[in-house]
């Protein structure tokens, strides 16, 4: 697992996030590193766009959150690789959607300042943070899918997390 920012993907190949879409081997064309260890890498990252209108008593801030797969970042060895690590790379991705609209909901219960780019900003840095911890953890707990009853523990956490906030995706 591999978390992104737009920054460093701008003008690549991206998969945006969706329901009906699931990653398939064919999306991860990387190579993988000689030295990497693991089975497969999933490259996902969250990365928004904002404007601002109205006068800075009452600043309205119009966003949008995306989610997506960079296929050039992610690879796998096809050898080590089967249905089972497929869907431990696709909740990556999903948990990177599930942060984003965590993010989405953080920005607009937010009341914003005059330093709004910073406080976004600020929204974007912690979201990204809470993500990789997040994606550590269940890499660790599912022993990178090689525990199947944490896995399957994990695939419905995030299943019933993102149903919950299904109406949160909205932007």
């Amino acid at each position: 697992m591999t978390i992104l920012g737009s920054v460093f993907c701008q003008g690549q190949e991206t998969i945006p996030w969706s329901a009906d879409r699931k990653l398939t081997w064919e999306d991860f064309k990387g190579k993988p590193l000689k030295t990497e260890w693991a089975a497969a890498t999933t490259a996902s990252g969250i990365s928004y766009e904002f404007s601002t209108s109205g006068p800075l008593d009452d600043l309205k801030v119009h966003f949008k959150v995306y989610t997506d797969f960079y296929p050039q970042k992610s690879w796998y060895r096809p050898e080590m690789c089967d249905s089972v690590v497929l869907s431990h790379e696709q909740l990556h991705f999903d948990i990177s959607e599930l942060f984003a609209r965590k993010m989405r909901k953080r920005l607009r219960e937010t009341t914003f300042t005059q330093n709004v780019k910073a406080e976004v900003r600020e929204i974007y840095r912690e979201t990204l943070k809470s993500l990789t911890a997040f994606q550590n953890k269940y890499d660790h707990q599912t022993n990178f899918s090689r525990n199947v009853e944490q896995q399957r523990i994990w695939n419905k956490k995030i299943s019933d997390a993102l149903s919950a906030t299904e109406l949160q995706s909205l932007e």
